[in-house]
């Protein structure tokens, strides 16, 4: 049975057909018993539906156990998890199941990818331009969460600015071992570099001055 209604999926796929221009890969790695795996069999549903909308969007399955090269090539620690990616990978990573709010993040972050585009201010890309060292983000979120794709998004968006950063999307609530260790007590929340942290759906200029702050550099002049 078809997880989203005739008309959704129409607006989608007239949305990706005016929007898309290169091609994207969802390279999706899961588990065949779902024991092992709560979330992974709804959320391959999922994808597998929404790679459908698009000749331009391909879905790609791969074990987490069987195929344990490819998950270590991409850094891939848990699941379900899914890399967006066009013809490189530019470090977005979704850790659980896209549903609730978070769909639309997915359904953005295929489209900026496939333009190739960050959206990041001037201003901001002059300051992550700065950027030497790794960065890796964890943005903490729940499907019921109206705020948390904002964050998502332009956590992303960092990602695709600069091949410096990594940047993740947790569901909290599939991963509260995570939750725990972080000490997730409200969504959205940001994780920088294990011990740097961000409350709620922070502005870009504070998300740079902070992923800058956890590096120990310098916020540049305007």
């Amino acid at each position: 049975m078809a997880l989203l209604s005739e008309k959704d999926s129409k607006f989608l796929r007239d949305h990706f057909n005016k929007e898309l221009v290169a091609p994207v890969k969802l390279l999706y790695f899961t588990q065949s018993t779902a024991i092992s795996c709560r979330f992974c069999t709804q959320t391959q549903e999922i994808l597998t539906e929404f790679s459908s909308l698009s000749d331009k969007i391909t879905l790609e399955v791969r074990d987490f156990v069987a195929d344990k090269d490819i998950a270590d090539e991409y850094g891939i620690d848990k699941i379900p998890a899914t890399v967006v990616m066009g013809d490189v990978d530019y470090g977005i990573r979704f850790y659980g199941i896209p549903s609730g709010y978070e769909f639309m993040s997915l359904v953005e972050d295929v489209v900026n990818v496939s333009k190739g585009r960050s959206g990041i201010s001037a201003a901001a890309m002059k300051m992550i331009d700065e950027i030497k060292e790794p960065v890796h983000m964890q943005v903490f979120v729940t499907p019921s969460c109206p705020y948390c794709p904002t964050s998502v998004l332009l956590a992303h968006s960092l990602a695709i600015a600069s091949d410096k950063i990594r940047a993740d999307m947790i569901e909290a609530t599939e991963f509260p071992y995570l939750s725990n260790k972080y000490r997730v007590q409200g969504v959205p929340r940001t994780v920088i570099n294990e011990d740097a942290y961000l409350e709620g759906a922070a502005p870009e200029p504070m998300l740079v001055a902070k992923i800058l702050e956890a590096l120990g550099m310098a916020v540049l002049e305007k």
